[in-house]
């Protein structure tokens, strides 16, 4: 226990209680859900960032959008801007937070992207303005019960999952474990490679205390650094790192297996970037010379802002992309989980 645990929990128990009759008035039908005729999967968590919620969307889109038409909704925190928004090329991460953009810059042809805090009413804009769209994939919504959707994906850490944590502030839990039984498969990601059946049965047993859902472990895999700009240049073994992600450790962990890191500047979950601080990145690299920039791709896409381009675009930068990694038959389970959801509604778009 922490030492000021004590001063914390008379919050928790209030946020607990409030979380709970939220949930109990959902339950009862009180407070109203809107189902769509359009299929709807949500992929969410319990806990508040960093479980890996980007890359399973990624993730997604990459396995189902050759037979899908897709659009994505979020929120779009970290945003600017209110309402109802469609990315279109000329929106950037301030107007749709930086995670719609990133998707938009890396799938812009094969997925729409749109946000709108409101995702009941944001559900007919789609409808409307994309009409060809069959499925419609709900990033971070697990706690958005005012959209009942046809399929609800839970993500949780192997690092720090639902049941070693605790309800906020005493931990990250955004409502009581027991939240996890709207699951309908619980996904537990960033699982180290050497992940043993022992581990992975006594998670399934802690699980079981909660849900009886399926349950898949995913690991991640970090791919080859790309430049974020067009410069003739090849990778460095020195790097100093940039991120600004809820939870670096995994992203530092690997730059430290692959390249010497000089210096590690970290900020916080969705931090927008300001020119003082792109002007101390350059201060950096000048005073190392003999090295390059590595950031997350999240990042890299706020990197890029035009204000940002005099002081970056003569500098080696460089994102390390990651993606989902997991069993083929955890991936063909999941995909069959969706594509029967799409298949059960018969949906059929009015043109």
């Amino acid at each position: 226990m922490r030492w000021y645990d004590p001063f914390l929990y008379p919050f928790a128990v209030l946020y607990e209680g409030v979380t709970r009759y939220r949930n109990k008035m959902f339950d009862l039908g009180k407070l109203e859900s809107t189902s769509f005729k359009i299929p709807t999967v949500v992929v969410g968590n319990l806990n508040v960032g960093g479980s890996g919620k980007t890359p399973m969307v990624e993730f997604l889109i990459e396995m189902l959008s050759p037979q899908i038409k897709l659009t994505t909704l979020s929120r779009g925190y970290g945003r600017k801007t209110k309402g109802f928004l469609m990315a279109d090329g000329v929106v950037g991460p301030d107007q749709i937070g930086d995670e719609p953009y990133q998707i938009f810059t890396k799938f812009r042809n094969q997925v729409s992207v749109a946000v709108g805090e409101k995702r009941a009413l944001a559900i007919p804009e789609i409808i409307a303005l994309k009409p060809k769209t069959e499925l419609i994939l709900l990033d971070d919504a697990f706690q958005h019960r005012y959209v009942k959707a046809d399929l609800y994906i839970l993500l949780t850490t192997y690092q720090k999952p639902f049941f070693r944590d605790r309800i906020m502030p005493l931990g990250t839990l955004r409502e009581n474990a027991k939240g996890v039984e709207r699951a309908d498969v619980i996904v537990v990601t960033k699982c180290p490679k050497s992940i043993s059946e022992k581990d992975k049965k006594e998670y399934l047993k802690e699980i079981r205390n909660f849900s009886s859902s399926p349950v898949i472990f995913a690991g991640i895999q970090y791919g080859e650094p790309i430049p974020i700009f067009q410069l003739n240049t090849g990778l460095s073994r020195k790097v100093i790192l940039l991120s600004g992600i809820a939870d670096n450790s995994l992203f530092v962990s690997e730059a430290q297996d692959r390249f010497q890191v000089l210096e590690t500047i970290t900020f916080p979950d969705h931090h927008l970037y300001k020119t003082s601080d792109v002007a101390m990145l350059r201060r950096l690299f000048e005073k190392y010379r003999d090295c390059m920039i590595l950031t997350t791709e999240k990042d890299a896409v706020k990197l890029k802002n035009e204000a940002f381009h005099e002081y970056l675009a003569e500098i080696p930068i460089f994102a390390l992309p990651i993606k989902i990694n997991m069993s083929l038959k955890d991936k063909e389970f999941l995909f069959e989980s969706i594509t029967k959801v799409v298949k059960d509604k018969a949906y059929i778009r009015e043109i």
